[in-house]
């Protein structure tokens, strides 16, 4: 790959390369390196990846997710000015919600529902830990054809994070604004005021289910969750009119959550085709198939509590920021 050599991406090279050197060999992790290109094309953002994680990675295969990784050719396109609808965009059917710096896409979904029945409504969520999709350290796991994808926090990439200090930007969605994760100004408009932890509007719904699992609302489905305007700091999108160290005139932006819904789940622009994953007809059902199938077979006895076994310890770092750059770091 060719690398342009401006000082910005030389001390981003740096950085990947220590990470990298500091890793543990581990069975899991891809002997790939990771690359991924950002640059500016007129008012377009275009990144280019291979989707292999800079940071370390969990046991692939394992117990609950029986694909390896394998490389990648991403290729996403958003706008740098994007421009906020007037209501929610829904996460269409086969979307990514968007990609991280180091070229790994964000995709929440899954493809489970309560006795494998679509018509039922009742979509497990990922991070429930009452559905084992084999989920590593970082949130993340593998699709069948051996993309990593991040379901919630990429902890390996979240070195530099700290609730004394506003998030560093972890990448873009779909529709262009970008993603950072927790923490962020206390006051949106003025960056003098502080740093706090960004909630989530969301929140459990009380009670129990009408039909389907019937039992209380305990966060195993989606539907288990309901939007609470003014409940929390962020709206429906999980996402508010902000300014940021890389946006001082203000942006929408969008914050992870270490609670639902961890990724968002709708957009405050307009969805960019490029983010559409899978081949025609398939879509974000296609992500979690093969556990579907297994559901489909084995019924609920599938449902087991999240078990992984001993993970090790992974080194982390923070990829920065830039409009263009070109990194490269090898994982052993």
């Amino acid at each position: 790959m060719t690398v342009k050599t401006n000082s910005y991406t030389l001390a981003i090279m740096g950085l990947l390369a220590a990470a990298a050197a500091a890793l543990p060999a581990t069975r899991s992790a891809s002997a790939h390196e990771n690359e991924v290109a950002i640059r500016a094309d007129g008012d377009t953002r275009i990144i280019r990846s291979n989707g292999i994680p800079e940071h370390g990675v969990g046991e692939f295969p394992n117990r609950g997710n029986p694909n390896a990784i394998s490389p990648q050719s991403h290729a996403y396109r958003a706008p740098m000015t994007p421009v906020a609808a007037n209501r929610p965009m829904p996460m269409q059917r086969g979307m990514s919600f968007g990609v991280a710096l180091n070229g790994v896409p964000f995709d929440p979904g899954t493809a489970e529902y309560w006795k494998n029945d679509r018509s039922s409504c009742w979509r497990y969520e990922a991070l429930s830990g009452k559905i084992n999709l084999g989920l590593d350290q970082n949130n993340a796991h593998v699709q069948p054809n051996g993309a990593y994808h991040y379901h919630g926090l990429p902890k390996g990439m979240l070195a530099s994070l700290s609730p004394d200090g506003h998030s560093p930007l972890i990448g873009y969605a779909a529709a262009g604004f970008p993603i950072y994760a927790l923490y962020g100004y206390s006051d949106p408009k003025e960056p003098t005021k502080g740093i706090k932890q960004i909630r989530s509007s969301w929140r459990l719904k009380s009670g129990t289910r009408p039909d389907g699992p019937g039992g209380r609302y305990d966060g195993t489905f989606i539907n288990d969750w309901q939007y609470v305007d003014g409940a929390g700091d962020l709206n429906e999108s999980n996402a508010r009119f902000t300014v940021t160290p890389e946006y001082p005139k203000g942006t929408f932006a969008y914050l992870l959550s270490d609670g639902f819904p961890f990724v968002p789940r709708s957009f405050v622009g307009t969805l960019d085709s490029s983010f559409r994953k899978g081949p025609p007809g398939g879509g974000a059902d296609m992500v979690e198939a093969d556990t579907a199938a297994r559901l489909s077979k084995d019924g609920d006895k599938a449902l087991r509590p999240l078990h992984l076994g001993r993970q090790r310890h992974q080194d982390r770092i923070h990829v920065a920021a830039g409009l263009e750059t070109e990194n490269r770091a090898t994982i052993m």
